[in-house]
């Protein structure tokens, strides 16, 4: 089963069902903007999809899993743009691989609809623990910086050890970012920065 289609009662077979689960989940996170997540509703999310109110009820159980499943969906949507920004850099340059995780993260924040309220998790207070969410970040993101990042030993160990690494870096990235986008709708531009340098900083020790 694709990870995009964990949280779904039912995963969409014919292409017309796919098209209107994916209008159901862009309803969602366009009111997400607008609303935020307690004003929102899986009546509001169908009338702006233009779709029954049973069609969002045939993919979701409520609110709260049409908002874990757009969460989904944007971690498929990174990793796409990530693997994409990553093919044109050479492996072992692993500055400029960490710059393009963080970039693209970046540019999502800010144009994706419902991506500032919802990016790989549903906001608090309704989340679950956010390291769970951070691990399951991590977890993709080691295996696309496998190349990037270098060998740290063989087998398991060594896939622990870059898990471990990838995720020091996510956690304090989403501390650090979190603080950055609340101070400033765009982002902290001097926050931002700090950022890039503490996780540089960090994989040039880890690396050395």
């Amino acid at each position: 089963m694709s990870h995009a289609h964990s949280n779904l009662r039912r995963v969409p077979v014919q292409q017309r069902s796919a098209d209107r689960l994916a209008r159901i989940l862009d309803a969602g996170a366009a009111l997400l903007d607008e609303t935020g997540y307690e004003q929102l509703s899986t009546r509001a999310v169908a009338d702006r999809a233009g779709v029954p109110i049973g069609s969002v009820y045939r993919f979701f159980s409520d609110k709260r899993a049409l908002v874990e499943a757009l969460a989904e969906r944007n971690l498929e949507v990174y990793v796409r743009r990530v693997v994409a920004r990553l093919e044109v850099i050479p492996e072992r340059e692993w500055r400029a691989a960490i710059d393009a995780v963080l970039d693209e993260y970046l540019a999502m924040k800010r144009s994706v609809p419902g991506f500032a309220l919802v990016d790989f998790g549903p906001p608090a207070p309704v989340a679950g623990p956010l390291d769970e969410v951070n691990r399951r970040v991590a977890g993709r993101l080691a295996e696309l910086l496998a190349g990037h990042l270098g060998s740290r030993g063989e087998g398991a160990d060594a896939g622990a050890a870059l898990h471990r690494t990838v995720l020091v870096c996510v956690q304090a990235a989403d501390a650090l970012l979190q603080l950055a986008f609340r101070a400033d709708p765009e982002g902290d531009p001097e926050l931002i920065e700090e950022t890039r340098v503490l996780l540089q900083a960090y994989l040039a020790r880890v690396l050395a």
